[in-house]
Parts: structure tokens; sequence; C-alpha cells
């Protein structure tokens, strides 16, 4: 569980249970008919919540190393730094850094009480106050208590006044008048100038103090390093030329001991991902949406496959910045040339997953909040594609567009090593040729995809996926938010929003009734389609590829992991 709304990733999937399969057959029903949408949210409903071996603490063998993959490796360590808001660092965060809460498959959270032994939430006339009583046994790995002063300082940082600190998000902190010493180090007591119904989210990932008291220390000082940590697990070792990281049970750990001595994870490309979990080199790992991929982990022997409906999804993601794209008219025309359902078809086939593609920017198919907002602007329409172009003075000269002389030339940046974002990107060039766009994908270093083109607005067009939390609306301010500044705009990498979306993000950032939340939720939604900001494609498969004698791991959906019980049953 993590403060922001969403994390990234390139290509990361997160889900056992066999489904009915969703392709083959002469029966079945054509892509996009209401059989289809049909059949498909009767296969996402019957989803798992989350799939991990469940197995009882006492029966977990003690000891031993488990060792699992990254999707890239990372350089920037601070999750809550612009550059850190990945599941890389969230996957390593999990087993060593706290979080004030945990939630189980269905999203519902509860203190989390290696941390935080009691939470309080009151309406006090217009303010809101939350008390935290924490756990007084809880630790930093270089001793320093966890107290007031670390809640105080991760407000101060991540609040949005202090424009030095580069964070991903200011979400629900920059709602927060003051933070608090209460009756001793030990209580902290958070007052809200606006009501704040996420306030669950808040503090998780907590840095200490040391490093969230200075922009320098906060931006620079978790590069190539984790300085402290404070979970079951701490750091042994970093090594950037291996693109390792070891972590080990931390013996001053006052929580449920660890049942693994250790945890490597190792960051890979999607290619060598799959080579080492089938030559045994991981115990674990995400499957892509690949359907060789999965094949070939269900061919390694005595593997279990676990799938569970997870709050993530894929999408193309539009630069409004860049030069070709600032005119609305020329992003919905390229919304509308993309036939994103022949993508998802693309993309699912073959993977056992409901193939339906995604007609929400905040809410999954799977969630209750979902409604299909799209309007005209979700449905493959080249014609209309095309009358845009011609009206926003982009006209046909041989193959594709021009306006001043100027072809319409968009780059579709993918992952070099992820083959599905190269092939979503092919897919798009073939169709937007056919409105006179001209696509060109090119392939980027893995490990340079988010920090050298994403974060900088170094793209027109990228494929890639959300991981999200239980707080879905957390999304809004962190992406779809107006950005303040030419540094300042959070994960908005489009660098696109409007005065009236704002104003609905504020709402749904402070309604505390719950169906009011996502009906201003679904209202902000409708009008990020109208920006084409992002291009939903479908809710991202969560699937992992897992040893049988891996337990309490695998796919989690929303729940948070307990690395204490993670191991092996023999």
């Amino acid at each position: 569980m993590k403060v922001a709304g969403y994390k990234a990733a390139a290509g990361a999937a997160l889900l056992a249970l066999a489904l009915a399969a969703c392709g083959g057959g002469a029966d079945k029903p054509a892509t996009g008919s209401k059989e289809a949408v049909k059949q498909a949210q009767e296969q996402a409903a019957a989803l798992p919540g989350s799939s991990i071996n469940p197995v009882a603490y006492e029966q977990v063998k003690d000891g031993g190393t488990i060792t699992l993959a990254l999707t890239q490796w990372q350089q920037q360590w601070n999750y809550n730094q612009v550059n850190g808001t990945h599941a890389t660092v969230s996957d390593v965060y999990d087993a060593s850094m706290p979080s004030m809460g945990k939630a189980d498959d269905k999203a519902e959270l509860v203190n989390n009480p290696d941390y935080v032994t009691e939470w309080k939430m009151e309406l006090k006339g217009d303010k809101q106050v939350v008390t935290y009583k924490l756990n007084d046994k809880a630790k930093w790995s270089d001793g320093e208590p966890i107290t007031y002063k670390d809640f105080v300082a991760q407000w101060r940082a991540l609040n949005g006044t202090e424009k030095k600190y580069q964070v991903s998000s200011t979400d629900g902190y920059d709602r927060v008048s003051s933070v608090e010493k209460g009756a001793t180090d030990y209580d902290v007591v958070v007052t809200f100038s606006k009501q704040y119904p996420d306030w669950k989210g808040m503090f998780s990932p907590l840095l200490p103090a040391a490093t969230n008291s200075d922009p320098a220390a906060f931006n620079k000082g978790w590069i190539d390093k984790i300085p402290v940590t404070a979970g079951p697990f701490k750091v042994d070792s970093l090594d950037q030329t291996g693109k390792t990281v070891t972590l080990v049970r931390d013996d001053n750990w006052w929580g449920r001991k660890a049942k693994l001595d250790k945890v490597i994870f190792r960051a890979l490309d999607s290619g060598a991902t799959v080579n080492a979990f089938a030559n045994g080199e991981l115990d674990v790992m995400e499957v892509n949406p690949i359907a060789a991929d999965l094949k070939r982990a269900k061919d390694v022997p005595n593997v279990d496959i676990r799938k569970a409906a997870a709050p993530n999804w894929r999408h193309i993601t539009v630069n409004g910045s860049a030069p070709n794209l600032t005119d609305k008219s020329v992003r919905q025309a390229v919304q509308l040339g993309i036939n994103r359902e022949a993508i998802t078809q693309s993309d699912l086939k073959d993977l056992d997953w409901p193939v339906q593609v995604l007609n929400n920017h905040l809410y999954m198919n799977t969630h209750k909040g979902y409604v299909d907002n799209s309007g005209e602007l979700g449905t493959y329409n080249p014609e209309k594609a095309k009358q845009l172009l011609d009206a926003a003075g982009w006209k046909m000269e041989g193959e594709y567009r021009k306006k001043d002389g100027k072809e319409l030339e968009l780059r579709f940046i993918v992952p070099a090593a992820y083959p599905l974002a190269k092939q979503e990107g092919e897919l798009t060039q073939a169709m937007l040729k056919d409105v006179g766009v001209k696509i060109k994908v090119e392939p980027v270093p893995d490990d340079k995809f988010f920090d050298d083109y994403i974060i900088p607005g170094n793209f027109d067009l990228v494929p890639f996926s959300w991981l999200g939390t239980p707080f879905p609306n957390g999304a809004l301010p962190q992406i779809y938010k107006q950005p303040t500044g030419k540094d300042n705009f959070g994960s908005n990498f489009p660098r696109i929003g409007s005065a009236e979306l704002d104003t609905l993000i504020e709402k749904a950032a402070g309604e505390m009734d719950p169906a009011k939340y996502i009906e201003y939720g679904n209202q902000a939604d409708k009008l990020i389609w109208d920006e084409v900001h992002t291009i939903p494609l479908y809710q991202r498969p969560s699937i992992f590829a897992a040893k049988k004698t891996v337990a309490n791991y695998g796919a989690f959906g929303f729940a948070t992991k307990d690395w204490s019980s993670i191991g092996f049953t023999q």
C-alpha cells in the first residue's frame, strides 16, 4: 500500500485458479459484441481476490532464500521522489520499510500493528483529525526510534509548499494543516485543513526524518543506495554491477520473526526473466501478458500459476505538451484512430484472462465504481479522426498529413526488451497510418525508459502500466491535476489538464461520502477522456508463476504482503 494512487511499471503484471478459456472455439462471440462483453464481465467477476498459496505461519519452513525478479534496475530508491515511484522500489520496500496500514484482498484497510498500535479519525466541526499511537518498539535500522518527528518531516517534504522537493505526489499531505506531537513521542496528531477520505493511505511508505528534512537528502540521498530500513528485512547489499538487491533478516525486528533468511531481487528484462525462471534461478516470476511466456511457465515442473484481480491497467500515455499534440482535437483524432479492441485482443489472447477494454481511468472493470465514461471517444472511428485532422489544418499529402510543410509524425517510445510494447507500437503505427499519422516506433533501453524518456517528456506516445492501490481516486491529483510548473508535474507525464478538471479533483479528494466519492471520480473521468490525457487499454492481467513450495506469495491483488510468513513449505 502506497500513498500515491499509482506506481509505474513498463511491463509488470501481478495473478491460480484456472479460468474458462477466453479464446478459441467456433462459438466464441465476436470481439466487442454485447455477448463478448457479458462473457468477459462474468469471467472477471470469477477472478479470485488473491492467489498466494496461503500456509499457516507455523507450517512454513524456517530459513531459506527466495529469489525474485525486478522489472528494471533503479537509481533512485526514494519511493516518494518523482523518479522513484516505481514497482521496483515498491517490491523492495514491501519487505523493508514501514507502512501504517495493511489491506486484505477486498481492499479493506486496518492499522498495521507493527508500526501503529491504534489509529483513529474524528470530525471535529469542520476539522478532520487523525491520531496515531505508534508502536514504541519500532526503530529504524540505524537505531533511531520511529516517532512523531518522522511524520512531521514527511508532511513537510510532501505537502507541496517547498518546491525543491521533487515529489511524485502531494496527495493528502497538501490537505494537512499541522502534524504534531501528542502525549508522547509515539503519539501523532494530524489535523487536516480540508477533509481527506483516503487518510489511511498516508505515511506509507514512511521515510525517516533525516532523509525528509532536507531537499538535497530527499532528492539525492537515496540514489544508488537505501540508507536506512525498518522492516523484517534490511539491506545486505545493493550491487549496481550485478543489478541485484540482497535483503537479510533483521535480527532487531520487533515484529513476528521472518521465516526466510534472505530475499534476493534481480533486475532482469522480460526475456531473461522467463529464462531464469525456467532454469530454476528464480522462485517466482511475474508473467508478462505474453502467451508464449505463460505457456513456458506452465511447462516448468512443479509450478503453480497464480492469478487474481488487481487494480492495474495498461494504457498509452499521450504527451499533450509535445508540439504535434498540444491541439486537443489532434489528440482526439489519435484516440479515435486507435482500435483499442484490436490491441486488447492481441495482447490478451491465449492468456485465459477476460478480454475486455477498459473504459475508465480510475476504476477497474472489477471495481464497484466502474462506469463506461468513454463516450464517442471510446469507439474506433477512423473517419471521424480524419475529419478532426482536416479541421485542425493537417491535410493529406501523399501517405501522411502535413501542416505548414511539417509532417505529422509521432514518436512511440517502447522498452527494447519488452516485445508486447513493440507489438502495441506496430499495431498503432498501422492503424494511424490509415488516418494519415506517421508513427515512429522507437525502442529504448529498459533502464532508461522512465528516467530518460517518460519523466522528462521525451516522447509523443508511450505504453506502460499503472499499478494501483486501494485508493483509486488517489490517481486524480497524482496523475491528472494541472502541472504547476515545468518541474512540478507530479506523475502527470502528459503535462495537461484543465481548471474544470481540477475543481472535480478537489471535490473528489475531499468527499467523505463513499457514493459521492465515486460519483465525483466518474465525473472527473469524463473530462480526462475529453482531454485525451491517457488512452486506457485494459485491466492488466495479474499473473505469477511460482514453485509449488513457495508459501504466502503470488498474486496479491489489493492485499498487503506479509513478509514474516513468506517462505517455503519444504
